[in-house]
């Protein structure tokens, strides 16, 4: 069944689309306190549609990826209480308040090694943004050096795929194109043996 190819054709021809940039501002903007979807999604199919562009397209990913935590954290410093029930409806409650423990225990025990924690979040894939954003808001983390962390960790990841999207863009693009089917089948794989996994040590 070709599932995959058929979606990687949709996202290029989103990339091309006149308001693509439109489009990953907002997806950038809202995944950073309360959409499951990462921005790269879109931002690598408009790398490789227009591969000169790329640290641009990096760059406005970031920017509202940054203005979108300040939301997160807002949310998690201001209304954290007020939506206990509606975070727990949304299945966001539980990681939400794991972040929140581990946060406020680097604070009291470690300060500087929390930024450290909070670059490597904003890096790696597998912590969703919003669970970061909003923990530290209810932790009451300093908004500059969280600013700070965010851009780091966050930059490192769209400036990375920049780049090598600018280095091998036309390899790149060639084997997504002929491997496509092989590639999402395998990732579906994944999130389905890391969910199952969950549920399992839950």
């Amino acid at each position: 069944m070709q599932l995959f190819g058929k979606l990687y054709a949709h996202a290029l021809t989103w990339a091309r689309h006149p308001r693509a940039l439109y489009y990953l501002s907002g997806l950038s903007f809202v995944e950073a306190f309360i959409f499951p979807v990462m921005p790269e999604v879109m931002l690598a199919p408009m790398m490789l549609a227009k591969r000169q562009r790329a640290f641009f397209y990096a760059n406005v990913s970031l920017l509202f990826s940054l203005l979108g935590s300040l939301v997160g954290y807002a949310l998690g410093y201001w209304a954290f209480t007020a939506l206990k029930p509606l975070l727990d409806t949304l299945h966001l409650l539980a990681p939400i308040e794991q972040g929140v423990a581990s946060l406020r225990t680097q604070m009291v025990e470690h300060p500087w090694g929390l930024f450290g924690v909070l670059i490597l979040a904003a890096l790696q894939p597998v912590v969703p943004m919003k669970v970061v954003t909003w923990a530290s808001g209810i932790v009451g983390v300093p908004i500059l050096p969280f600013l700070g962390c965010i851009a780091i960790g966050r930059g490192k990841r769209v400036w990375l795929l920049a780049l090598l999207i600018w280095l091998f863009g036309e390899r790149a693009e060639r084997l997504l194109r002929d491997y496509i089917e092989w590639i999402g089948w395998a990732v579906l794989a994944l999130l389905g043996a890391l969910l199952v996994w969950w549920i399992w040590g839950h």
